[in-house]
């Protein structure tokens, strides 16, 4: 049987209570994506959400990661932060223009993260996503739709990202719909309600959940314990990639909960 790549990591690697829990006691902090990159098997870049990068900054991190570690990377607010999506085309030539290419191989997926407010409007969407491009320099892209509106939780919404074979986030959220339909040949989960009452910010047999979907994720299947907007599966797949980070939340757990999930897929 194929089955997909599961990769497991946080959202960003910089920040100040994992000094506490997660680095070494006295890791320098310009070795820390280094330390992170060797317990995880991808890292979202949320950075490039706020400020533009340079090349070089690309260059950097792809030199200190391991030959099989994956980026994912969030597109720049502007490019989607914007209320007609079919005028972004300037934004999103210029983020991807950037310098990603300079990750080569271990560029992952690209989120393209939009506004709590942002609702769906069919044209508007399905102009936006013909600007997104399937390759760059000979380099695959992979697209993500992070949508936060209760107006996407609709069959036309699904419909139109299967058309464009771009994968609509799973986010696991106290505020945000979760949609779990599939609609590419990736999965791409965004887990936000880690807890500091666990160790590992989720209970053992929450990991044990994640760790079963995952796993059916990349054999093809769809687990049937999530909900689901349309009615029709997405076209069956010998195998499928996974991703996913844990993100928000209890934040300082999360590095424990990404090495858990890890080490229960290993089993």
């Amino acid at each position: 049987m194929t089955i997909g790549q599961i990769r497991v990591g946080v959202g960003g690697w910089s920040f100040a209570p994992w000094r506490e829990s997660f680095y070494p006691k006295g890791l320098p902090q310009r070795q820390e994506l280094d330390f992170a990159s060797r317990k995880l098997t991808s890292i979202e870049i949320n950075a490039t959400f706020y400020r533009t990068q340079t090349p070089e900054s690309f260059r950097r991190w792809a030199s200190e990661t391991p030959d099989d570690f994956v980026f994912s990377v969030k597109a720049h607010r502007l490019t989607t932060h914007r209320k007609l999506l079919a005028e972004s085309k300037p934004a999103i030539d210029h983020f991807l223009s950037s310098g990603l290419l300079q990750l080569g191989g271990k560029l992952g997926p690209i989120v393209w993260q939009f506004a709590p407010t942002k609702k769906f409007e069919a044209d508007d969407f399905a102009a936006f996503l013909e600007l997104l491009p399937g390759q760059l320099d000979g380099l695959r892209l992979r697209h993500v739709l992070e949508v936060r509106h209760e107006s996407f939780c609709v069959e036309p919404f699904v419909s139109l990202a299967r058309h464009h074979q771009v994968a609509i986030c799973l986010a696991q959220s106290d505020t945000y719909p979760l949609i779990a339909d599939l609609s590419a040949d990736f999965v791409y989960a965004r887990l936000q309600k880690s807890s500091a009452a666990y160790a590992a910010g989720y209970c053992p047999s929450e990991i044990d959940i994640w760790s079963g979907r995952a796993r059916q994720w990349a054999k093809g299947e769809q687990p049937q314990d999530l909900p689901y907007v349309s009615g029709a599966p997405e076209k069956k797949r010998a195998a499928r990639d996974v991703f996913v980070y844990f993100i928000s939340g209890a934040k300082e757990k999360n590095p424990a909960a990404a090495c858990a999930l890890i080490e229960r897929l290993k089993a």
